[in-house]
């Protein structure tokens, strides 16, 4: 077979022959000849450009998994008895890692009423609408419970003290397990300390489990008196139902109206 010199070949038929093979378009504006173009290995030593364009995204690194936990048990601990007062434990709150428990909530729910008040109502977990509002007991079940205290003579506008276990929403209103309970612990320990209440009236079974360690259910719990020892203090505590329960299970308001008695008795002793 015979082999062309390059100045050899028509290049009309050069060029029909490249339009067969599909290379019909120029790669580039002005003809480059390719055997004075500079090595592989010559272009590898030149400074490498950046890859991206000026105006390109940014790159971002990926930051560390938060825990889900948080700060934790000893930590909240060390945290609550370091507070002196009810603003400093509020504050306290507001700057706690609380872990996806905190994350996933609205607000901090502290507390409504009277600081100093003889009675201080505990409830479980902050609903909807107190996360949604920051105070404590709003909405449906707040309404149900200003009607309840207003029947033994009390009032969150003048004599009342309200709180909840947890300060913070868990996702879909869920049960707090134990280690939710561990950390809120010493907050409310310190919490009812502060306040210094006569009585304290937990609503729902939470503060019981809590501060006692308990397992029974708010059925078990609710009715009888018990000695809250905490913070070189002592507090008197009954349980009842909590009023989002109540308005679902209308039957139980004459257990809770027969709690809420022996409330009013204890407070005029």
């Amino acid at each position: 077979m015979t082999i062309l010199e390059h100045d050899q070949i028509d290049p009309a038929s050069l060029l029909a022959w490249h339009i067969a093979m599909g290379a019909d378009e120029a790669i580039d504006l002005a003809p480059i000849d390719r055997f004075t173009t500079p090595s592989p290995v010559a272009v590898a030593s030149q400074p490498k450009q950046p890859s991206r364009p000026a105006n390109g995204p940014t790159p971002v690194s990926a930051k560390p998994a938060q825990p889900t936990i948080g700060a934790g048990a000893d930590v909240a601990t060390k945290t609550a008895a370091a507070c002196q007062s009810l603003s400093e434990l509020e504050s306290a709150l507001e700057s706690f890692d609380g872990g996806l428990l905190k994350r996933s909530a609205k607000n901090t729910v502290f507390s409504d009423g009277i600081a100093g008040a003889p009675l201080m109502v505990v409830g479980d977990v902050p609903s909807r609408d107190d996360d949604q509002q920051g105070s404590p007991f709003s909405g449906p079940a707040g309404t149900l419970l200003d009607k309840m205290l207003a029947a033994i003579n009390m009032s969150r506008n003048e004599n009342a003290y309200l709180a909840t276990v947890l300060p913070w929403r868990p996702l879909g209103n869920s049960k707090p397990d134990t280690n939710l309970l561990a950390v809120c612990k010493p907050f409310v320990e310190r919490h009812i300390a502060l306040v210094k209440p006569k009585i304290v009236l937990a609503m729902g079974g939470a503060l019981g489990k809590a501060v006692f360690g308990t397992q029974d259910s708010i059925s078990r719990q609710r009715g009888r008196w018990q000695q809250l020892d905490t913070n070189g203090q002592t507090f008197a505590l009954i349980a009842t139902y909590h009023p989002t329960y109540l308005l679902s299970q209308p039957h139980l308001k004459g257990a809770a109206w027969q709690d809420l008695l022996a409330v009013k008795e204890k407070l005029s002793s």
